[in-house]
């Protein structure tokens, strides 16, 4: 299987860069191939302008700002995105990088009156969300888990219908110990070995 790993965080030692090797060793193990995209190493532009938002819903016009990153979309079969959860949703320049890059005519089509979003990214058959969160589980659930319906649920309408979905987190991030952490890196590693 070709793994395509989203990763975003603006610090080259923070934790998520470990769950991120946690799950590069993993998919390694399990003998798939991996294309890292590292959103800050790769300078990723998460702003959309004025020019690329008027030609978004224009087929070949919208490919253009971002036919690299598009192209190794539509390369993979399992789609991963290892990020933190800021305020409950994913980091802005991941946030971005779904505006700019999930692009309509290419990764799904436009809704008819009483019709879902057309799947066009049909080759991922399995999507994956690694991250970690301040906040304790409960109050996750309490304010709705905004962040894994926006990539589980919604990029998840768009990939092949009968797609594996899979969330691994890490909540109460600031409060965990050494222990947790540590657990948790064994328990994302694993689960990616046997993915």
């Amino acid at each position: 299987m070709r793994a395509l790993v989203v990763y975003c965080h603006p610090v080259a030692e923070s934790f998520t860069a470990g769950v991120r090797d946690a799950v590069l060793r993993g998919l390694r193990a399990a003998g798939h191939e991996v294309d890292l995209l590292d959103l800050h190493a790769e300078a990723f532009d998460p702003v959309m302008g004025r020019d690329e938002r008027l030609g978004y819903h224009e087929p070949g016009l919208n490919v253009l700002p971002i036919a690299g990153d598009l192209e190794r979309v539509k390369q993979a079969d399992a789609l991963i995105f290892v990020a933190p959860t800021w305020w409950y949703g994913p980091p802005a320049m991941l946030k971005g990088w779904l505006d700019r890059v999930l692009v309509p005519h290419e990764t799904f089509g436009m809704p008819k009156p009483l019709r879902n979003l057309e799947r066009r990214l049909t080759n991922i058959r399995v999507l994956v969300a690694v991250t970690t969160l301040g906040s304790p589980w409960y109050w996750w659930l309490w304010i709705g888990q905004p962040g894994r319906r926006i990539l589980l649920d919604g990029v998840g309408g768009i990939i092949h219908p009968r797609g594996r979905k899979l969330w691994l987190a890490l909540h109460s991030m600031d409060s965990a110990s050494a222990a947790s952490r540590a657990a948790f890196l064994a328990r994302v590693e694993a689960r990616f070995a046997r993915l």
